[in-house]
Parts: C-alpha cells; sequence; structure tokens
C-alpha cells in the first residue's frame, strides 16, 4: 500500500467516524448541550498541520522498516493476517492506556494533557481537543510500539480505524440504552464510561483510561461501572470559563490544576 492510498483509507475512517458521532449525538443526545467544537475544529485543523510537517506517515514508514529487517514480535514468525491485526490493535491500545495513565500520573504530562479535560462540554468533537505538545510526546512511543510489535502497514491502518471510531463516539452526547450499554461495555469503552472519566472529580479522573477496550481497566482496577442515566459535572477542575483555540495552546504555561496539582 503507498503512502497515498494509507493517508486516503484514514482520512476516510475518520471522517465517517466524526459523522457517525455527530449523528448519534443528534439522535440519542445525552442531554442538551452547546459544544465547543469552533476552539476544537481549531485546535485540529493546527495539529494536522503540526503533525503533517513533523511525521506524516511515520508509522507506516516505521512499519515496512520493521518489515524489511525482520524486527519485531509480528516479524519473527508468518502469523495468519487476521491475527497479526488483533494482536496489533490489542497491542498498541494497551500501551495507549499505559500512555494515558502517565499523562494524568506524571506532572509535565498532565500538563498538556489538562488541555483535552478543559472542555466543559463533553461532544465527538472533545476527541479532536488534545494539545501538539501531548501529540508529540506521545508520537515516539506509538513508533516504538509498532516496531516492537512488528506491525504490519494493514495492521497500522486498522488500528488507525478503529480509533478513530472509538475515540469519537466514546465521547459523543450519546445517550445509549441501558441493556445496550451495559453489553457493550463488557469490551468496549461506551460514551457512559469515558464520560465518567471527564468528570470533575479527582476519583473520576483517576478511573476510565482506556480507549478501546474497556477490559484493560478492569484487568488494572481502574474501571468504574458508570451508566447514561447518570449526570456528569465534565471539565477540567478549577475552570469554568470557555477557552478558545488560542487559549487551550496556552493552557501548559497557565497555573496548574487537577489530579498532579499537588505535585507541581
Amino acid at each position: 500500500m503507498s503512502e497515498a492510498e494509507y493517508q486516503i483509507v484514514k482520512s476516510t475512517g475518520f471522517a465517517i467516524a466524526l459523522g457517525l458521532a455527530v449523528l448519534l449525538q443528534r439522535w440519542r443526545p445525552h442531554r442538551p448541550l452547546k459544544g465547543s467544537w469552533p476552539a476544537n475544529a481549531g485546535l485540529a485543523a493546527f495539529n494536522a498541520i503540526v503533525l503533517g510537517v513533523v511525521c506524516l506517515g511515520c508509522a507506516c514508514a516505521v512499519s515496512r522498516w520493521a518489515g524489511h529487517y525482520g524486527f519485531g514480535l509480528l516479524n519473527q514468525s508468518i502469523p495468519p493476517l487476521w491475527l497479526a491485526i488483533a494482536v496489533s490493535v490489542v497491542g498498541i491500545d494497551a500501551i495507549a492506556y499505559l500512555w494515558h495513565r502517565a499523562n494524568h500520573a506524571a506532572p509535565l504530562l498532565w500538563r498538556f494533557h489538562r488541555a483535552h479535560h478543559s472542555d466543559p462540554t463533553f461532544t465527538a468533537t472533545t476527541a479532536l481537543r488534545f494539545h501538539p505538545g501531548e501529540l508529540l510526546l506521545a508520537l515516539p512511543l506509538r513508533l516504538l510500539t509498532v516496531a516492537a510489535l512488528g506491525v504490519p502497514i494493514v495492521g497500522v491502518i486498522v488500528f488507525e480505524v478503529v480509533f478513530a471510531f472509538s475515540n469519537f463516539l466514546e465521547h459523543g452526547n450519546i445517550q445509549l440504552g441501558a441493556r445496550l450499554e451495559q453489553t457493550l461495555a463488557l469490551v468496549f469503552v461506551t460514551p457512559a464510561i469515558h464520560r465518567w472519566h471527564h468528570g470533575r472529580g479527582r476519583s473520576q479522573l483517576d478511573s476510565n483510561y482506556a480507549t478501546i477496550f474497556s477490559f484493560w481497566d478492569r484487568l488494572f482496577g481502574t474501571f468504574v461501572d458508570a451508566r447514561s442515566e447518570v449526570r456528569v459535572d465534565t471539565g477540567l477542575p478549577g475552570m469554568d470559563e470557555r477557552l478558545d483555540t488560542l487559549g487551550i495552546l496556552r493552557l501548559p504555561v497557565a497555573g496548574a490544576s487537577g489530579p498532579s496539582q499537588q505535585q507541581e
């Protein structure tokens, strides 16, 4: 697969995932909300430029390198394609869980990550609200994971698409039926589960870190069961104002707040 084809598939999956999340939150809204989409969209556009300049398609390049030199777990044998894809998605998601926990525990990382939690609303576009500093800090770890696992290019693509759907849907202002919510939560992160993580309370911020699979939180003791009928006061502790894109970019140098406050 060429670099152009990779970018087309990734962008198409991204657009479909965002569109689906927006449609679902309009069809089955959890509660009436006026989202922060102008600020979030502006930040996403800025991030696209920064990452495009720094590392456009790096994961693809690392995957090709690992395959060519036989580097990484999956390149030590020739597993069936379905198994290679499954190991890739689960393995990268596991590292994403650990990285997310680190972002809440380490003072420096929290300074960047709190930009994501600074959205006082909780809608699909909150999934776009990441500081470029956090994305750049995460990049070496993501590339190292791809290399260490020997993730094939198709595994990178499948993960990117699955991650996009999970990220947008779990941030959606979506009200799922109780039975569907409970069933999906056995394996996947649902909007209610992740909405709890975006609450202003310390115990909420210290739980439900997973992105795709909820069993990481269950395995490591950070899972809190949450239901759609529960209303959560979301946002960054100690902050009530709505930030524009520039305000979000400035947040790492603003006063400390949140789970790492006492450490800084």
